[in-house]
């Protein structure tokens, strides 16, 4: 029997028994917290699994009992040992993040595309406030809301979405670490168990003081916003000059402190030019990720439109940050969908331009998929592949949402403060219902509802198209993403519609 047909039928009974109904209730009725023994039962059972904890109540120890062979049958899936699973799970996200599997499992059974019991990450824009002007601010921030929660309240809200089994909590704005209390509401993240983030322009990380207080806070990630190699260029971006040097000190001192460092650069035709060396030089710094974002026309970023890519611009420029994988030293993701489409076609076909050096370079394995997705670059061969369709496109609803300073909830940030789109608030309606049962989630995560051109697209589960930009340049969240070569005659249509609106002003 080959490794792939043994691969396969493994999987096979995976899902046989992890998507059986008699299963799914027996792991909902094991998903609650135990008084006893503080905490979830699944986490208490994953604890005694690796070797973590001796004792427990009965029913954290039968949870465990059950837990044990439907791990088994996972590790053989993923080629890995009971040993090789047992020390991948000593670390406790790993174990948060697996629980958070099997609770997707419980309630939502094994669907493509995949669903989380919770959202691995919620990102947070915890305030207005800003100390820069920044022309795509997709939350035209500035001035500190009316409606910003207290203290009290934002600790309230962290504690809401430990609960839930959130992974990743993410601060952004606004710039978050404005924001008086912000130590403090990274130190009870941290505390609760959630790796802890801030999306930031390092303004205030050019003090490495500033840095260590954040580290010992419990800091592990920073996201930092660079959107030009050229100085004048970054400063026109971000509205303030001098901002360059500072932004850079920033980083080199993240860098230093050993947190985990990601550069975001929004593409636009503004630097599109300046990009390839921007990972470069995101190498060069010692970072550990180079994220591509993906231009939304919202907030700020509405009046400036007209900077959008094309869609064959997007498809050179993500064909170029793939390429790069291979040479710069850092690992390059994006939230542009159709990076994961660019890297299936590049890596199932080693002669188109890139893909013979991309094997060779170890960035992947003969027969291998990477599949970039907003979190990282899984590496799956034989018939791992079809986990792609799992846990490729777009997250938004699925495996990320976002909330507003006042604990308003959102498919993802780049979405319009519209009703149509909120789906509730952290505080007035409870979470875990919203996330189980939201009619806009489910409609954003059901691949097969998407319209024309993205619906019918072969790459439509390891792809999608952007949600966001579906909406906000149609007001329909199946609506085609406008930035795909797939769907460049709905570009045109754009551009002679934006044509005739400017001709009549």
């Amino acid at each position: 029997m080959s490794e792939s047909t043994d691969t396969a039928g493994t999987l096979q009974t995976f899902k046989a028994v992890a998507d059986n109904p008699v299963t799914r209730n027996i792991l909902k009725s094991l998903s609650k917290y135990c008084s006893k023994d503080n905490g979830n039962r699944l986490e208490v059972a994953l604890e005694l699994y690796v070797g973590l904890r001796k004792e427990a109540c009965l029913s954290c120890w039968l949870t465990q009992k059950v837990l044990s062979p439907i791990l088994g049958f996972g590790s053989r899936g993923f080629g890995l040992t009971r040993e090789e699973l047992k020390n991948k799970f000593q670390d406790p996200y790993w174990r948060r993040g697996l629980v958070n599997v099997i609770k997707g499992i419980a309630w939502f059974g094994v669907r493509r595309p995949y669903v989380p019991g919770a959202p691995f990450q919620v990102v947070w824009n915890i305030t207005r406030a800003c100390n820069l002007k920044c022309l795509h601010c997709y939350e035209s921030a500035g001035v500190k809301g009316p409606d910003e929660l207290i203290t009290d309240e934002a600790l309230r809200g962290i504690d809401i979405l430990a609960d839930a089994g959130v992974l990743i909590l993410a601060f952004s704005g606004g710039e978050p670490t404005i924001r008086p209390d912000i130590l403090q509401l990274i130190q009870r993240s941290s505390d609760r168990g959630m790796f802890t983030a801030v999306a930031t322009n390092a303004i205030v990380f050019s003090s490495s003081e500033k840095v260590k207080e954040f580290k010992r806070a419990g800091l592990q990630f920073a996201q930092i916003s660079l959107d030009g190699l050229d100085p004048e260029t970054h400063d026109y971006f971000r509205g303030v000059p001098g901002t360059f040097e500072k932004t850079v000190q920033g980083i080199k001192n993240c860098v230093a402190e050993g947190l985990f460092v990601e550069i975001a650069t929004t593409a636009t035709r503004y630097n599109l030019k300046e990009i390839p060396a921007l990972v470069d030089f995101a190498a060069k710094l010692g970072v550990n990720w180079f994220m591509l974002y993906n231009f939304v026309p919202t907030g700020r970023g509405a009046d400036i439109i007209e900077s959008d890519l094309s869609p064959d611009e997007r498809e050179d420029v993500l064909k170029i940050c793939w390429n790069k994988m291979k040479t710069a030293g850092v690992d390059v993701l994006s939230t542009a969908p159709q990076f994961a489409r660019i890297a299936q076609e590049i890596e199932s076909h080693p002669t188109l331009t890139g893909g013979a050096a991309v094997i060779a370079s170890g960035v992947c394995e003969e027969g291998a998929y990477v599949v970039p997705t907003h979190f990282y670059n899984p590496k799956l061969s034989g018939e791992l592949k079809r986990l792609a369709d799992f846990i490729g496109g777009c997250g938004a609803g699925r495996f990320y949402l976002s909330l507003e300073p006042n604990g308003d909830m959102f498919p993802c940030v780049f979405f319009p403060h519209e009703d149509a789109v909120k789906v509730g608030n952290l505080f007035k309606d409870d979470f875990e219902k919203v996330w189980r049962h939201s009619e806009l989630f489910w409609k954003i995560r059901d691949k097969d509802k998407l319209a024309q051109y993205c619906g019918d697209c072969q790459y439509k589960y390891t792809c999608g198209g952007c949600r966001a930009r579906a909406y906000n340049y149609f007001k329909d969240i199946l609506a085609p993403d406008p930035g795909c070569v797939l769907n460049r005659g709905f570009w045109n249509q754009l551009q002679r519609e934006l044509k005739t609106e400017r001709s009549t002003k």
